[in-house]
């Protein structure tokens, strides 16, 4: 039985749960499914359309508010889609509020560019938070993959699986970082950058998370032990 000195069993419960709610899944070769962890088809257009309706509706209309309805309409059909196909609806009630709040800053703004910015501030989130995690060796990706691999948290015990998790969340945290290379220059073009905002954050969403996730997963593989050899003669 556990004591309130003992903080391991909240520690791997709180692990466990922490690596459930990414998504995150196994395939049946025992690789990561790092389509269906993203969500799938469905999860990705969640992530995408409605950026990419606001950019057109933007570029036809010239309007600040036709487009923004529109991005909301789109979001507001995947909370539904979900609701009628008895699907979680956390990632999308995700969206259509991280939708709200991005249409609320551009139409306070006045500016189409604050569509996006606040993807910046989720991105330096993460990144703090997993920079972090590799600090207090805890690294994130210790904790998303640990458990698909059946490896709990013994994985600490280890320290050259502690030194791989520490790579393959850096290799999460450059994705994050580039992406704030690539658009933070674009979005203080003011709306001329605007097109190529909105082309980079589709283009640096979900297909660059699948890649980093998959290199992620490639790097913080365990190495086999090496097989027993022939007896040696006395």
């Amino acid at each position: 039985m556990s004591t309130p000195e003992d903080p391991q069993p909240t520690v791997s419960q709180f692990a466990e749960s922490y690596a459930a709610k990414a998504g995150l899944h196994r395939s049946s070769n025992g690789n990561i499914d790092v389509l269906k962890s993203a969500g799938g088809v469905q999860g990705i257009a969640e992530s995408i359309l409605p950026g990419l309706v606001f950019l057109i509706a933007f570029t036809v209309t010239r309007e600040l508010p036709p487009a923004l309805v529109a991005a909301l309409v789109v979001a507001a059909v995947f909370t539904v889609a979900r609701l009628v196909q008895r699907k979680p609806l956390t990632q999308a009630l995700a969206g259509i509020v991280g939708v709200g709040l991005s249409a609320w800053l551009a139409n306070s703004t006045g500016k189409a560019e604050d569509f996006y910015v606040l993807g910046f501030f989720t991105n330096i989130g993460y990144i703090l938070a997993m920079t972090i995690s590799i600090a207090v060796r805890w690294p994130v990706a210790g904790l998303l993959f640990g458990f698909i691999r059946n490896e709990g948290l013994d994985w600490r015990n280890h320290p050259a699986r502690v030194k791989a998790y520490r790579i393959g969340t850096w290799v999460i945290i450059s994705v994050l970082v580039l992406r704030l290379l690539v658009q933070v220059p674009l979005y203080l073009m003011g709306e001329p950058g605007l097109a190529g905002l909105a082309t980079t954050r589709l283009i640096m969403g979900a297909p660059l998370y699948i890649l980093g996730m998959w290199v992620a997963w490639l790097l913080t593989r365990p190495v086999p032990a090496p097989a027993d050899g022939p007896a040696q003669p006395n």
